[in-house]
Parts: C-alpha cells; sequence; structure tokens
C-alpha cells in the first residue's frame, strides 16, 4: 500500500476520540500504559508530536526503534509511532511472540513509496543488460519491506542516514557499482562524500524506465533510484543565502536527505542523531538554523532555550503523513488493546521477511 493509498484509506477509529479533551486522553494513556506494564512497549519517532512522544518508552531513529524493539522480549505488543515502513522493520525483527501495531495505517512515507517492487523488478534487468554483473543494491531503510527484500536478495545491504558512507563504501568493495534505493540525494552526497564525481553519477528514472546520464556510461559507478523526501526536498539553497546575508554568525547544520546544493551550502550535515548531539553539545548562547522536520526543530528550541535556533526553512511544517499518528488514535490503539482486539497489525510475510532480514543483517554486521 503507497502513501496515497493510505491517506485515501478510510480511518475507522470511533469519532467518540475526536471530541475528548487532551486531560482526559493523557490520563487514560498513562493508566493502560501502568496497567499493561511490560506487556507493552511505544517506540517514538524523533518527527513525532509532542502529545504522543511524551509516552514513548524509547525515542529515536526508525532502525534504532527497530532494534529497541526487538530487544525488548517482555512486550507482547509494539506500539510504534511512527510510519509503515518502520512498523514493516520493527515486526520482521521482533519475535513471533510480538505483535506490532501501527495506531494509524494512514501514515506512510512518500518517500518509501516513490521505490515500489513492479517498478524495481522492471529496473533490475534493464541495468543487468547495460552493466553485467557489476552491480551491488543497497537501500535505505526509509524503505518497503519487499525494497528490503530484493535488496537481500541480491547479495545488498540496507543503510542509515549514520552509516550510509561505512554502507556505500564496502558496497563498492564488492562490486563496481551500487544501486542505491529509493533516496537519491541521501545517495548522491554519501558516494560524493567518498570522492566520487558527480558525472561518475546516474539517476534511474522508474516513471520512464531509462537512465538519467550524458556520457559514457562505463564511467558510472553509483546509479541512484530517483526519489526523495518530501520535507527535506523543500530545504533550498535560498534559505541559505537569506540566513547568510541575514544572519551571518548562525550555523547551518542540515540532514543529508536534503539535496547536494544544499548540503555543500551548509557548515554541517548529518543524521538526526548527528544533528541531535550537535545541538546538546553546543556551547550557550551559539546559534543555529536547522533542515528537518518541524516537529524536532521545535522540541530542540524548547529544549536548549540557551541557544538560538530556527528552521533553515520559516516556512516549513510537520511530516505530514507522520502526523497521522495523534494522541486520539493513540489512545484508540491502546484502548482496543486493552479490550483484547488489535486494530491495525503490521505483519510482513515470512517469505519477503526472510530477505529483508539478510540485507538488515549485513549491515548491522558492519555497521
Amino acid at each position: 500500500m503507497n502513501v496515497l493509498e493510505m491517506m485515501q484509506k478510510q480511518d475507522h477509529m470511533p469519532e467518540v476520540y475526536k471530541t475528548l479533551n487532551a486531560v482526559e486522553m493523557e490520563e487514560r494513556v498513562r493508566k493502560i500504559k501502568e496497567k499493561m506494564g511490560e506487556k507493552l512497549f511505544i517506540p517514538g519517532h524523533h518527527y513525532q508530536k509532542d502529545e504522543v512522544i511524551q509516552f514513548a518508552d524509547a525515542t529515536g531513529d526508525s532502525l534504532q526503534l527497530a532494534q529497541v524493539a526487538a530487544k525488548n522480549k517482555q512486550a507482547e505488543y509494539i506500539v510504534f509511532c511512527g510510519v509503515h515502513f518502520m512498523a514493516e522493520t520493527a515486526d520482521i525483527l521482533t519475535g513471533n511472540h510480538q505483535k506490532v501495531i501501527l495506531p494509524d495505517m494512514r501514515a506512510g512515507c512518500s518517500m518509501a513509496d516513490m521505490a515500489d517492487m513492479a517498478q524495481v523488478e522492471r529496473a533490475w534487468p534493464i541495468l543487468q543488460e547495460l552493466f553485467g554483473d557489476t552491480i551491488l543494491p543497497l537501500t535505505y531503510v526509509n524503505s518497503t519491506a519487499a525494497i528490503k527484500a530484493f535488496v537481500g536478495r541480491n547479495g545488498g545491504a540496507t543503510v542509515t542516514s549514520s552509516n550510509a558512507e561505512k554502507m556505500v563504501a564496502w558496497a563498492l568493495g564488492q562490486k563496481e557499482r551500487i544501486f542505491f534505493l529509493p533516496d537519491q540525494h541521501l545517495g548522491r552526497n554519501t558516494a560524493y562524500k567518498l570522492g566520487i564525481a558527480l558525472n561518475e553519477m546516474a539517476v534511474w528514472n522508474p516513471l520512464t524506465d531509462s537512465l538519467e546520464y550524458e556520457g559514457d556510461i562505463k564511467r558510472i559507478k553509483v546509479i541512484l533510484w530517483k526519489g526523495h523526501c518530501s520535507v527535506h526536498e523543500n530545504f533550498q539553497v535560498k534559505h541559505i543565502d537569506y540566513i547568510r546575508k541575514t544572519k551571518p554568525d548562525m550555523n547551518i547544520i542540515v540532514h543529508p536527505e536534503c539535496s547536494w546544493e544544499v548540503v555543500q551550502k551548509s557548515d554541517y550535515a548529518g543524521s538526526t542523531k548527528y544533528i541531535i548531539e550537535m545541538i546538546e553539545k553546543a556551547p550557550s548562547g551559539s546559534k543555529w538554523a536547522i533542515g528537518t522536520e518541524m516537529n524536532l526543530v521545535n522540541r530542540l528550541i524548547q529544549q536548549h532555550p540557551d541557544k538560538e535556533i530556527i528552521s533553515l526553512n520559516p516556512y516549513m511544517c510537520p511530516c505530514l503523513t507522520m502526523n497521522r499518528i495523534d494522541l486520539p488514535h493513540l489512545l484508540w490503539a491502546l484502548e482496543s488493546l486493552e479490550q483484547g482486539n488489535i486494530i491495525n497489525p503490521i505483519t510482513v510475510p515470512v517469505s519477503i521477511a526472510e530477505d529483508a532480514v539478510q540485507a538488515l543483517k549485513r549491515m548491522l554486521a558492519l555497521a
């Protein structure tokens, strides 16, 4: 199910939850958490709203949360406050006795859905014909379980924004070329940092089933899937130019899902974890313009009143699909569990999970 289908999917949450006030909902969530104890585990992604993140038993990025959930053997129910591909990864890594639940099935990821298996199955034989057996696929963890399974079957691995550099270097030690899905910006920024020139990178366009490249294709070392994060692509060079002009003493730090041009013009670029740690370590009085999701930026502003922090793009809004998980949906999921009813379970078919876990294991063994 892609993000559009998720957004169009009917929300079956009873209307009564939409009429409750926040104080009442918070109290009911607390009581259920206390009652269920270790049987319940709530991972919360950094981009979640404060109304949800306050109840998270662990916060972090997608893979980190899935790993923490997998280590928590006591939890029977994992109510994942994130998006669909994150809950899939949690289901892949957790035990058979554990059930993964997504409070709102409309919480998808536009980037993950920019690469579906039908498109990849058309692309792979064409690329094999062009380049022979010289390509190793890599996929960002921000991808569907089916894409992870494709990569696993073909000897590749997953990557995170924290370990992408190490994984790309590893992959290029295995084969002459890599096929990087689904985020072209993370792939391009990582490869460039490793010394690969822009003219050694091509883009695969899944809408036209064609390779976008000018010149001798024998020079190509990196094939980038034409996908992107809808949030991070909204940070542009013009925003950096404005900061440089109006606040020349302000540091600019961005996520590597931003475009190559934005990353090159910034002072720092790194994963969500990297951004959080940079702000935490920064001296009091320092100034920061951050290019990442707005819920996280607002949380950093609240947590660090001794620093001047702004969004690099002042007109940014939070991630639309991530924000589908809200307090009413969390309460609905928990009260349904309390009544013995599992809503919105996330279950990855065994055949897909077995191949996907190979891609994850290769990464975890190296990173």
